[in-house]
């Protein structure tokens, strides 16, 4: 899936929900094609992939149809898509799917398995305890996982680096064989499409 294919289908969330189609919430991407397509070059089919309620772009990329992504949002499933026939999972919990990807990984080392696991998160969700225990469990255990940080500098309405008053994230700028930490501008606001109130 191509850049200009993942930003039509945003853009037709984008139109349903504005038009009151879909009547939960919705998280939109647009703003970091580019980076994803980058990241998922490096997953196999095989591979497991978790994420937060942003994953349209990464349900896309892994294969699962148009339509059935669509179907679900439209049944007011956006922020929790998940689709284990293409090893996707997603949660709306805030750090909901790390401590999953973890035990999945651990499986996967236990049954000396080739696979890997790959665990989305944004930059809110990196600055939590449970990310960071997550991710030093991971790289104390050598487990076959790979955790991405997308940092839109926001959590819902809030600037992630002035609620915890410091300048750069725990992650960012630095080289580490377990993280891939990356900075995109959102073009949506946090939850919806700019144009009907949700919260």
């Amino acid at each position: 899936m191509n850049k200009q294919k993942l930003i039509k289908f945003e853009e037709d969330i984008a139109k349903l929900f504005n038009a009151g189609k879909i009547k939960a919430p919705v998280h939109l991407y647009h703003g970091n094609e580019n980076k994803l397509i980058e990241i998922f070059k490096k997953i196999k089919k095989n591979d497991w992939v978790f994420c937060s309620w942003r994953s349209h772009y990464q349900c896309l990329l892994k294969g699962v149809p148009e339509n059935k992504i669509k179907k679900e949002i439209l049944a007011c499933r956006s922020i929790s898509l998940c689709f284990p026939k293409h090893k996707i999972y997603s949660s709306a919990m805030v750090g909901g799917s790390l401590p999953i990807a973890v035990g999945t990984a651990l499986s996967i080392k236990r049954n000396k398995g080739k696979n890997r696991v790959f665990c989305f998160m944004g930059d809110m969700t990196s600055e939590t305890g449970i990310a960071h225990e997550c991710i030093k469990y991971s790289r104390n255990f050598k487990l076959p996982i790979h955790f991405i940080i997308e940092d839109n500098e926001m959590s819902v309405c809030t600037n992630t680096r002035k609620s915890w008053n410091q300048n750069r994230l725990s992650y960012e700028g630095k080289k580490d064989k377990y993280v891939t930490y990356y900075h995109y501008k959102l073009k949506y606001p946090h939850a919806g499409a700019g144009k009907r109130v949700q919260f």
